[in-house]
């Protein structure tokens, strides 16, 4: 199912540029959260993504965004981040993926790019991805796309 009117919002955010194969999210994602650590950031569990690149391609470009508790953001390393006190985009399209995410994840891509197509909605934005948990501790994905 696909939802209209969706928005991603979130305050304080540093994000970075990462190229790795699918499989190896979760390495990018652990190194950009101890390069934050070692500034003495605290991230407090709020981690989307973007897709840059072809999601057919080999190897995938993303921006990984984490946000933090700190309110100000200064670059001590030489790599190159960014930060944004305020982060939103609207208006999105989105559909939830709620198990098996490496196998659904091409299909609810597709699905996304489908219903624009299909409805003439322009795509303004990379596709994002967000990972999320319920208040009962499940956890589940939202695709999203900026129209």
């Amino acid at each position: 199912m696909i939802t209209e009117n969706h928005q991603i919002a979130y305050r304080n955010v540093v994000s970075k540029y990462y190229n790795f194969v699918p499989e190896e999210i979760d390495i990018a994602m652990k190194d950009f959260d101890s390069i934050l650590e070692r500034q003495g950031l605290h991230t407090n569990g709020n981690m989307f993504f973007s897709i840059l690149s072809n999601p057919t391609e080999e190897v995938m470009t993303a921006e990984i965004f984490l946000t933090i508790d700190e309110d100000k953001f200064k670059n001590d390393t030489d790599e190159q981040m960014f930060f944004r006190s305020y982060f939103s985009v609207k208006p999105m399209i989105m559909s939830r993926i709620l198990e098996d995410f490496d196998a659904a994840s091409q299909e609810k891509y597709w699905e996304l790019v489908q219903y624009l197509q299909q409805r003439g909605f322009t795509q303004k934005t990379p596709v994002f991805v967000e990972f999320k948990n319920s208040f009962k501790g499940r956890n589940y994905v939202e695709m999203s796309i900026g129209i």
